[in-house]
Protein backbone atom coordinates (compact mmCIF):
# COMPACT_ATOMS: atom_id res chain seq x y z
CA UNK A 1 0.00 0.00 0.00
CA UNK A 2 1.29 3.31 -0.91
CA UNK A 3 2.65 5.72 2.06
CA UNK A 4 0.90 9.13 2.64
CA UNK A 5 3.77 9.88 4.56
CA UNK A 6 6.02 12.00 2.11
CA UNK A 7 8.22 15.39 2.56
CA UNK A 8 7.97 15.98 -0.96
CA UNK A 9 6.17 14.85 -4.22
CA UNK A 10 9.30 15.34 -6.22
CA UNK A 11 13.00 16.08 -5.72
CA UNK A 12 15.02 17.78 -7.89
CA UNK A 13 19.00 16.95 -7.68
CA UNK A 14 21.39 19.74 -9.03
CA UNK A 15 20.14 23.29 -9.37
CA UNK A 16 22.20 23.90 -12.84
CA UNK A 17 19.89 24.74 -16.64
CA UNK A 18 18.26 21.03 -16.01
CA UNK A 19 17.43 21.46 -12.47
CA UNK A 20 15.94 24.97 -12.95
CA UNK A 21 14.32 24.73 -15.88
CA UNK A 22 12.37 21.71 -14.66
CA UNK A 23 11.01 23.19 -11.39
CA UNK A 24 9.99 26.36 -13.45
CA UNK A 25 7.89 23.69 -16.19
CA UNK A 26 6.36 21.68 -12.50
CA UNK A 27 5.67 25.01 -11.45
CA UNK A 28 3.47 26.17 -14.12
CA UNK A 29 2.45 23.17 -15.56
CA UNK A 30 2.27 20.36 -12.38
CA UNK A 31 -0.38 19.81 -10.20
CA UNK A 32 -1.34 22.84 -8.07
CA UNK A 33 0.67 22.62 -4.33
CA UNK A 34 3.09 20.35 -5.55
CA UNK A 35 6.17 20.14 -3.08
CA UNK A 36 8.93 20.60 -4.36
CA UNK A 37 12.95 21.12 -4.06
CA UNK A 38 16.03 21.31 -5.59
CA UNK A 39 18.83 19.64 -3.84
CA UNK A 40 22.53 21.45 -5.02
CA UNK A 41 25.78 20.32 -3.42
CA UNK A 42 27.62 23.16 -3.87
CA UNK A 43 26.92 26.67 -2.17
CA UNK A 44 25.54 28.04 -5.28
CA UNK A 45 23.36 27.48 -8.16
CA UNK A 46 24.88 27.76 -11.80
CA UNK A 47 26.36 23.77 -11.74
CA UNK A 48 29.03 24.05 -14.93
CA UNK A 49 28.93 27.79 -14.84
CA UNK A 50 29.56 28.11 -11.46
CA UNK A 51 31.92 25.23 -11.14
CA UNK A 52 34.22 26.17 -13.96
CA UNK A 53 36.33 29.09 -13.57
CA UNK A 54 38.96 28.63 -16.26
CA UNK A 55 39.55 32.17 -18.81
CA UNK A 56 37.15 32.76 -21.29
CA UNK A 57 34.50 30.32 -20.11
CA UNK A 58 31.84 30.67 -22.38
CA UNK A 59 28.55 28.44 -23.88
CA UNK A 60 29.48 26.82 -26.79
CA UNK A 61 26.27 26.91 -27.75
CA UNK A 62 24.37 29.86 -29.03
CA UNK A 63 22.74 31.26 -26.23
CA UNK A 64 19.37 31.36 -27.34
CA UNK A 65 18.79 28.15 -27.39
CA UNK A 66 21.27 27.71 -24.54
CA UNK A 67 19.00 29.69 -22.23
CA UNK A 68 15.33 29.17 -21.39
CA UNK A 69 12.57 29.27 -24.07
CA UNK A 70 10.58 30.98 -20.87
CA UNK A 71 13.09 33.53 -19.93
CA UNK A 72 14.72 35.66 -23.24
CA UNK A 73 18.46 36.30 -23.25
CA UNK A 74 18.63 40.12 -23.09
CA UNK A 75 22.14 40.79 -24.06
CA UNK A 76 23.31 40.75 -28.01
CA UNK A 77 25.94 38.51 -27.40
CA UNK A 78 25.42 35.41 -29.61
CA UNK A 79 27.66 33.33 -27.02
CA UNK A 80 27.16 34.16 -23.59
CA UNK A 81 30.48 34.32 -20.97
CA UNK A 82 30.07 32.15 -18.06
CA UNK A 83 29.62 34.71 -15.22
CA UNK A 84 27.02 35.73 -17.43
CA UNK A 85 25.12 32.61 -17.51
CA UNK A 86 25.39 32.27 -14.03
CA UNK A 87 23.94 36.06 -13.50
CA UNK A 88 21.28 34.62 -15.99
CA UNK A 89 20.25 31.91 -13.97
CA UNK A 90 20.06 34.16 -10.50
CA UNK A 91 17.73 36.10 -11.93
CA UNK A 92 15.43 33.31 -13.27
CA UNK A 93 14.88 31.50 -9.96
CA UNK A 94 14.39 35.06 -8.50
CA UNK A 95 11.68 36.28 -10.47
CA UNK A 96 9.97 33.00 -10.32
CA UNK A 97 10.46 32.29 -6.79
CA UNK A 98 12.37 28.74 -7.65
CA UNK A 99 15.27 30.44 -5.53
CA UNK A 100 13.19 29.57 -2.06
CA UNK A 101 13.05 26.19 -3.03
CA UNK A 102 16.89 25.37 -3.35
CA UNK A 103 18.54 23.73 -0.58
CA UNK A 104 22.31 24.20 -0.79
CA UNK A 105 24.87 22.09 0.58
CA UNK A 106 22.75 18.92 0.08
CA UNK A 107 24.05 16.29 -1.46
CA UNK A 108 22.11 13.29 -2.51
CA UNK A 109 24.39 10.56 -1.82
CA UNK A 110 21.71 7.42 -2.48
CA UNK A 111 17.93 6.37 -3.35
CA UNK A 112 16.68 3.84 -3.07
CA UNK A 113 12.71 2.98 -4.37
CA UNK A 114 10.48 1.49 -1.65
CA UNK A 115 8.11 -0.54 -3.74
CA UNK A 116 5.62 -1.05 -0.73
CA UNK A 117 5.16 2.49 0.18
CA UNK A 118 5.66 3.36 -3.50
CA UNK A 119 7.95 6.09 -3.18
CA UNK A 120 11.64 7.00 -3.16
CA UNK A 121 13.90 6.78 -0.04
CA UNK A 122 16.47 9.37 -0.55
CA UNK A 123 19.97 9.35 2.14
CA UNK A 124 21.45 13.11 1.52
CA UNK A 125 24.46 15.18 3.69
CA UNK A 126 23.14 18.57 4.39
CA UNK A 127 26.15 21.23 5.52
CA UNK A 128 28.85 17.96 6.42
CA UNK A 129 25.80 16.53 8.76
CA UNK A 130 25.15 12.68 8.65
CA UNK A 131 23.11 11.74 6.18
CA UNK A 132 20.00 11.79 6.91
CA UNK A 133 16.83 10.65 5.00
CA UNK A 134 13.38 12.09 2.94
CA UNK A 135 10.63 10.59 1.00
CA UNK A 136 9.55 11.56 -2.47
CA UNK A 137 7.55 10.50 -4.96
CA UNK A 138 9.32 11.61 -8.08
CA UNK A 139 13.02 12.66 -8.74
CA UNK A 140 14.27 14.34 -11.69
CA UNK A 141 18.26 13.79 -12.10
CA UNK A 142 19.42 17.30 -13.41
CA UNK A 143 23.54 16.43 -12.57
CA UNK A 144 24.81 16.34 -16.27
CA UNK A 145 26.90 13.64 -17.03
CA UNK A 146 30.53 15.21 -15.95
CA UNK A 147 32.71 14.04 -12.46
CA UNK A 148 33.21 17.51 -10.93
CA UNK A 149 35.66 15.75 -8.16
CA UNK A 150 38.01 13.74 -10.78
CA UNK A 151 38.63 14.86 -14.58
CA UNK A 152 39.82 12.51 -17.22
CA UNK A 153 43.32 11.57 -16.55
CA UNK A 154 45.30 12.45 -19.00
CA UNK A 155 48.08 10.00 -20.22
CA UNK A 156 50.85 12.48 -21.10
CA UNK A 157 54.34 10.91 -20.52
CA UNK A 158 56.27 12.52 -18.10
CA UNK A 159 53.98 15.36 -16.76
CA UNK A 160 54.69 13.95 -13.00
CA UNK A 161 58.45 15.66 -14.10
CA UNK A 162 57.33 18.68 -15.00
CA UNK A 163 58.56 21.29 -12.57
CA UNK A 164 56.40 24.52 -13.74
CA UNK A 165 52.21 24.36 -12.75
CA UNK A 166 50.09 22.00 -13.87
CA UNK A 167 46.84 23.17 -14.23
CA UNK A 168 43.57 20.94 -15.25
CA UNK A 169 40.65 23.50 -16.74
CA UNK A 170 38.53 22.20 -14.71
CA UNK A 171 40.11 23.35 -11.45
CA UNK A 172 42.08 26.68 -12.64
CA UNK A 173 43.37 28.23 -9.47
CA UNK A 174 41.43 31.92 -8.21
CA UNK A 175 43.19 34.30 -9.31
CA UNK A 176 46.48 32.76 -10.95
CA UNK A 177 48.64 35.21 -12.61
CA UNK A 178 49.75 34.15 -15.87
CA UNK A 179 51.39 36.95 -17.12
CA UNK A 180 54.24 37.41 -18.52
CA UNK A 181 54.46 33.07 -18.78
CA UNK A 182 55.17 30.96 -21.31
CA UNK A 183 52.07 28.83 -21.84
CA UNK A 184 51.16 25.44 -23.43
CA UNK A 185 47.62 24.16 -23.69
CA UNK A 186 47.14 20.63 -24.25
CA UNK A 187 44.14 19.71 -26.56
CA UNK A 188 42.00 20.78 -29.41
CA UNK A 189 38.40 20.59 -28.07
CA UNK A 190 36.47 23.32 -27.02
CA UNK A 191 38.20 24.70 -23.90
CA UNK A 192 41.56 24.75 -25.45
CA UNK A 193 40.10 26.87 -28.10
CA UNK A 194 38.44 29.08 -25.42
CA UNK A 195 41.76 29.26 -23.51
CA UNK A 196 44.46 30.09 -26.07
CA UNK A 197 42.57 33.48 -27.14
CA UNK A 198 41.19 34.19 -23.61
CA UNK A 199 44.70 34.18 -22.13
CA UNK A 200 47.17 35.69 -25.11
CA UNK A 201 46.69 39.11 -24.53
CA UNK A 202 48.13 38.12 -20.64
CA UNK A 203 50.99 35.64 -21.30
CA UNK A 204 53.80 36.25 -22.98
CA UNK A 205 52.90 33.48 -25.50
CA UNK A 206 50.66 30.15 -25.74
CA UNK A 207 51.24 27.29 -27.62
CA UNK A 208 47.76 25.29 -28.80
CA UNK A 209 49.32 21.28 -28.47
CA UNK A 210 47.19 18.88 -30.15
CA UNK A 211 47.47 15.27 -31.25
CA UNK A 212 45.05 16.05 -33.97
CA UNK A 213 43.10 18.55 -34.73
CA UNK A 214 39.54 19.62 -35.06
CA UNK A 215 36.49 21.77 -36.71
CA UNK A 216 36.81 25.26 -35.62
CA UNK A 217 34.05 27.58 -37.16
CA UNK A 218 34.12 31.62 -36.53
CA UNK A 219 30.34 32.43 -34.66
CA UNK A 220 29.12 36.24 -34.96
CA UNK A 221 29.33 37.48 -31.43
CA UNK A 222 26.24 39.87 -32.34
CA UNK A 223 23.58 38.61 -34.44
CA UNK A 224 22.46 40.95 -36.96
CA UNK A 225 18.85 38.52 -37.47
CA UNK A 226 18.93 38.78 -33.43
CA UNK A 227 19.07 42.68 -33.12
CA UNK A 228 16.56 43.16 -36.25
CA UNK A 229 13.94 41.10 -34.42
CA UNK A 230 14.64 42.28 -30.96
CA UNK A 231 14.36 46.06 -32.20
CA UNK A 232 11.25 46.00 -34.13
CA UNK A 233 9.03 42.94 -32.43
CA UNK A 234 8.00 42.76 -28.65
CA UNK A 235 10.63 41.19 -26.50
CA UNK A 236 9.20 38.08 -26.34
CA UNK A 237 7.93 37.05 -29.81
CA UNK A 238 11.28 38.22 -31.05
CA UNK A 239 13.05 35.68 -28.34
CA UNK A 240 10.76 33.12 -29.98
CA UNK A 241 11.20 33.60 -33.02
CA UNK A 242 14.61 34.02 -32.91
CA UNK A 243 15.52 31.36 -30.40
CA UNK A 244 13.59 28.80 -33.32
CA UNK A 245 15.45 30.22 -35.91
CA UNK A 246 18.77 29.40 -34.19
CA UNK A 247 17.14 25.67 -34.02
CA UNK A 248 16.39 25.34 -37.41
CA UNK A 249 19.93 26.99 -38.83
CA UNK A 250 21.52 24.71 -36.36
CA UNK A 251 19.61 21.77 -37.84
CA UNK A 252 20.33 22.80 -41.44
CA UNK A 253 23.86 22.62 -40.55
CA UNK A 254 24.47 19.44 -38.89
CA UNK A 255 22.80 17.95 -42.07
CA UNK A 256 24.47 19.47 -44.75
CA UNK A 257 27.81 18.72 -42.84
CA UNK A 258 26.36 14.92 -43.06
CA UNK A 259 25.13 14.87 -46.36
CA UNK A 260 28.08 16.81 -47.94
CA UNK A 261 30.82 16.02 -45.80
CA UNK A 262 33.72 16.53 -48.75
CA UNK A 263 31.53 20.14 -49.43
CA UNK A 264 31.39 21.00 -45.77
CA UNK A 265 35.22 20.12 -44.99
CA UNK A 266 36.31 22.23 -48.02
CA UNK A 267 34.01 25.18 -46.87
CA UNK A 268 35.31 25.27 -43.48
CA UNK A 269 38.85 25.13 -44.74
CA UNK A 270 38.33 28.09 -47.08
CA UNK A 271 37.19 29.91 -43.50
CA UNK A 272 40.10 28.88 -41.58
CA UNK A 273 42.77 29.45 -44.15
CA UNK A 274 41.27 33.42 -44.79
CA UNK A 275 41.28 34.08 -41.47
CA UNK A 276 45.25 32.49 -40.89
CA UNK A 277 48.26 34.38 -41.26
CA UNK A 278 50.10 33.34 -44.31
CA UNK A 279 53.22 32.17 -42.32
CA UNK A 280 51.04 29.38 -40.82
CA UNK A 281 49.36 26.48 -42.75
CA UNK A 282 46.46 25.16 -42.76
CA UNK A 283 47.84 21.51 -43.23
CA UNK A 284 48.01 19.58 -40.80
CA UNK A 285 46.84 22.18 -37.97
CA UNK A 286 43.38 22.19 -39.39
CA UNK A 287 42.66 19.15 -41.20
CA UNK A 288 41.10 17.11 -39.12
CA UNK A 289 40.77 13.14 -39.81
CA UNK A 290 37.03 12.56 -39.72
CA UNK A 291 34.25 14.11 -41.07
CA UNK A 292 32.50 17.26 -39.96
CA UNK A 293 29.86 16.47 -36.75
CA UNK A 294 31.29 12.93 -36.34
CA UNK A 295 32.47 15.00 -33.53
CA UNK A 296 31.25 18.68 -32.08
CA UNK A 297 32.38 21.60 -33.97
CA UNK A 298 34.44 24.31 -32.01
CA UNK A 299 33.00 27.67 -31.75
CA UNK A 300 35.04 30.67 -31.91
CA UNK A 301 33.38 33.96 -31.25
CA UNK A 302 34.26 36.41 -34.11
CA UNK A 303 37.20 33.94 -34.92
CA UNK A 304 38.61 34.88 -31.51
CA UNK A 305 41.54 31.81 -31.65
CA UNK A 306 42.27 33.50 -35.49
CA UNK A 307 42.83 36.74 -34.21
CA UNK A 308 45.28 35.68 -31.66
CA UNK A 309 47.63 33.48 -33.93
CA UNK A 310 47.31 36.69 -36.19
CA UNK A 311 48.76 38.96 -33.39
CA UNK A 312 51.86 36.47 -32.52
CA UNK A 313 50.96 36.07 -29.22
CA UNK A 314 49.36 32.43 -29.87
CA UNK A 315 50.73 29.47 -32.17
CA UNK A 316 49.05 26.43 -33.11
CA UNK A 317 51.77 23.13 -33.11
CA UNK A 318 50.34 19.26 -34.27
CA UNK A 319 52.35 16.67 -32.94
CA UNK A 320 52.86 13.86 -30.25
CA UNK A 321 54.17 14.29 -26.97
CA UNK A 322 57.56 11.72 -26.47
CA UNK A 323 58.39 12.94 -22.77
CA UNK A 324 58.29 15.93 -20.78
CA UNK A 325 61.36 16.81 -18.72
CA UNK A 326 60.88 19.39 -15.43
CA UNK A 327 61.28 22.24 -17.97
CA UNK A 328 60.53 21.03 -21.61
CA UNK A 329 58.07 19.12 -23.74
CA UNK A 330 59.81 17.11 -26.30
CA UNK A 331 57.41 16.03 -29.00
CA UNK A 332 58.07 12.37 -31.54
CA UNK A 333 59.23 15.35 -34.69
CA UNK A 334 62.02 16.14 -32.42
CA UNK A 335 60.89 19.65 -31.59
CA UNK A 336 60.70 20.90 -27.81
CA UNK A 337 58.24 23.56 -26.62
CA UNK A 338 59.68 24.92 -22.91
CA UNK A 339 56.75 26.21 -20.80
CA UNK A 340 56.25 28.04 -17.98
CA UNK A 341 52.97 26.20 -17.34
CA UNK A 342 50.57 23.53 -19.11
CA UNK A 343 47.28 23.11 -19.14
CA UNK A 344 45.72 19.85 -19.72
CA UNK A 345 42.50 20.20 -21.69
CA UNK A 346 42.25 16.74 -22.45
CA UNK A 347 38.68 16.53 -21.74
CA UNK A 348 36.61 15.50 -18.52
CA UNK A 349 35.68 12.68 -16.46
CA UNK A 350 32.22 11.32 -16.96
CA UNK A 351 29.74 10.15 -13.85
CA UNK A 352 26.05 9.52 -13.50
CA UNK A 353 24.08 11.44 -11.36
CA UNK A 354 27.08 12.85 -9.53
CA UNK A 355 28.43 9.60 -7.89
CA UNK A 356 24.89 8.85 -5.87
CA UNK A 357 23.62 5.05 -5.25
CA UNK A 358 20.80 3.84 -6.46
CA UNK A 359 18.76 0.97 -5.39
CA UNK A 360 15.33 -0.56 -5.72
CA UNK A 361 14.33 -2.54 -2.31
CA UNK A 362 17.86 -2.28 -0.84
CA UNK A 363 19.13 -4.13 -4.16
CA UNK A 364 21.74 -2.06 -6.29
CA UNK A 365 20.84 -0.99 -9.65
CA UNK A 366 23.11 -1.21 -11.90
CA UNK A 367 22.25 1.64 -14.80
CA UNK A 368 24.82 0.51 -17.49
CA UNK A 369 23.00 -2.36 -18.19
CA UNK A 370 19.42 -0.74 -18.56
CA UNK A 371 17.86 0.83 -21.84
CA UNK A 372 16.98 4.74 -21.53
CA UNK A 373 13.23 4.60 -22.37
CA UNK A 374 11.68 8.21 -24.14
CA UNK A 375 15.57 9.01 -23.38
CA UNK A 376 14.26 10.16 -20.27
CA UNK A 377 13.52 7.61 -18.05
CA UNK A 378 15.24 4.23 -17.24
CA UNK A 379 14.62 0.29 -17.66
CA UNK A 380 13.28 -1.03 -14.36
CA UNK A 381 13.47 1.94 -12.03
CA UNK A 382 10.09 3.62 -11.42
CA UNK A 383 9.39 7.54 -10.96
CA UNK A 384 12.45 8.59 -11.94
CA UNK A 385 13.77 10.98 -14.59
CA UNK A 386 16.94 11.66 -16.23
CA UNK A 387 18.20 14.27 -17.76
CA UNK A 388 20.52 13.98 -20.94
CA UNK A 389 20.64 16.58 -23.40
CA UNK A 390 22.32 16.67 -26.75
CA UNK A 391 25.71 16.42 -28.04
CA UNK A 392 25.21 18.54 -31.10
CA UNK A 393 22.87 21.24 -30.14
CA UNK A 394 22.09 22.95 -26.79
CA UNK A 395 22.12 20.69 -23.79
CA UNK A 396 18.76 22.63 -22.33
CA UNK A 397 16.56 21.86 -25.06
CA UNK A 398 16.83 17.88 -24.29
CA UNK A 399 16.56 19.11 -20.74
CA UNK A 400 13.60 20.79 -21.47
CA UNK A 401 12.41 17.74 -22.94
CA UNK A 402 13.30 15.49 -20.06
CA UNK A 403 11.29 17.83 -17.67
CA UNK A 404 8.08 17.70 -19.91
CA UNK A 405 8.03 13.95 -19.36
CA UNK A 406 8.58 14.64 -15.85
CA UNK A 407 5.57 16.79 -15.42
CA UNK A 408 3.23 14.48 -17.93
CA UNK A 409 4.09 11.50 -15.85
CA UNK A 410 3.44 13.67 -12.10
CA UNK A 411 0.15 15.21 -14.26
CA UNK A 412 -0.87 11.47 -15.75
CA UNK A 413 -0.51 9.59 -12.48
CA UNK A 414 -2.18 12.27 -10.47
CA UNK A 415 -5.05 12.27 -12.97
CA UNK A 416 -5.51 8.11 -12.60
CA UNK A 417 -4.98 7.60 -9.10
CA UNK A 418 -1.87 5.78 -9.15
CA UNK A 419 1.43 6.73 -7.71
CA UNK A 420 4.06 4.83 -9.73
CA UNK A 421 5.29 4.22 -13.41
CA UNK A 422 8.13 1.81 -14.51
CA UNK A 423 9.64 1.29 -18.06
CA UNK A 424 9.41 -2.33 -18.51
CA UNK A 425 11.26 -3.48 -21.54
CA UNK A 426 10.44 -7.65 -22.32
CA UNK A 427 13.12 -8.81 -23.96
CA UNK A 428 16.79 -6.35 -23.66
CA UNK A 429 18.40 -9.22 -24.75
CA UNK A 430 17.16 -8.87 -28.57
CA UNK A 431 17.47 -5.03 -28.26
CA UNK A 432 19.81 -3.74 -30.34
CA UNK A 433 21.91 -1.38 -28.37
CA UNK A 434 23.09 2.37 -29.69
CA UNK A 435 25.49 4.49 -27.65
CA UNK A 436 23.28 7.20 -25.59
CA UNK A 437 25.75 10.11 -26.67
CA UNK A 438 27.06 9.45 -29.96
CA UNK A 439 30.28 11.41 -31.08
CA UNK A 440 33.59 10.35 -31.47
CA UNK A 441 34.83 12.88 -28.90
CA UNK A 442 37.84 10.93 -26.75
CA UNK A 443 35.99 11.79 -23.42
CA UNK A 444 32.55 10.06 -24.49
CA UNK A 445 34.86 6.66 -25.56
CA UNK A 446 33.58 5.10 -22.18
CA UNK A 447 30.12 6.78 -21.68
CA UNK A 448 28.89 3.02 -22.28
CA UNK A 449 30.75 2.02 -19.13
CA UNK A 450 29.35 4.79 -16.91
CA UNK A 451 25.62 5.87 -18.68
CA UNK A 452 22.54 3.66 -19.47
CA UNK A 453 21.98 2.22 -23.07
CA UNK A 454 20.35 3.36 -25.84
CA UNK A 455 18.06 1.09 -28.32
CA UNK A 456 15.47 1.55 -30.78
CA UNK A 457 11.91 2.36 -30.89
CA UNK A 458 10.87 3.82 -27.29
CA UNK A 459 14.34 3.16 -26.23
CA UNK A 460 15.79 4.85 -28.56
CA UNK A 461 18.21 7.76 -27.56
CA UNK A 462 18.16 11.65 -28.53
CA UNK A 463 17.64 12.60 -32.18
CA UNK A 464 16.63 15.70 -33.21
CA UNK A 465 14.76 18.29 -30.64
CA UNK A 466 11.81 18.47 -32.69
CA UNK A 467 10.97 14.76 -32.96
CA UNK A 468 11.81 14.48 -29.23
CA UNK A 469 9.84 17.63 -28.18
CA UNK A 470 7.10 16.33 -29.87
CA UNK A 471 7.25 12.74 -28.54
CA UNK A 472 7.88 14.13 -24.99
CA UNK A 473 4.66 16.70 -25.26
CA UNK A 474 2.14 14.38 -26.69
CA UNK A 475 3.91 10.65 -27.13
CA UNK A 476 2.71 7.69 -25.73
CA UNK A 477 4.07 7.41 -21.97
CA UNK A 478 1.55 4.33 -21.76
CA UNK A 479 3.38 1.60 -23.99
CA UNK A 480 5.84 -0.90 -22.33
CA UNK A 481 5.45 1.04 -19.13
CA UNK A 482 3.90 -1.00 -15.73
CA UNK A 483 1.65 1.48 -14.17
CA UNK A 484 0.59 0.72 -10.81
Amino acid sequence: MASTQLDLDVLIVGAGISGINAAYRLQTDGPKGSRYAIFEARHSLGGTWDFFRYPGIRSDSDIYTFGFSWKPWHKPETVAQGADIKSYMTEAVQETGIDKHIRYHHRVVGANWLSQEQCWEVSFEADGQPPQTLRTRFMLLGTGYYDYDTPMKALIPGIDNFAGKVIHPQFWPEDYNYGDKHMVVIGSGATAVTVVPAVAEKVKHVTMLQRSPTYIMPIPKQSLAARLLFALLPRFLAHSLNRSLWIVQSYVMIYFCRLFPNVARALIRSVNRRLLPKSVPIDPHFSPAYKPWQQRLCASMDGDIFAAIRSGKASIVTDHIETVTADTIKLKSGAELHPDVIVTATGLGLRFAGGMKISVDGAAFDVTSKFIYRASMLQDLPNLVYVVGYENASWTLGADCAAKVLVRLVNELKAAGKTSATPRLANPERMEVKPLLNLGSTYLKNANKVFPKGGTGAWAPRSTYLADLYKATYGDLNSEMEIV
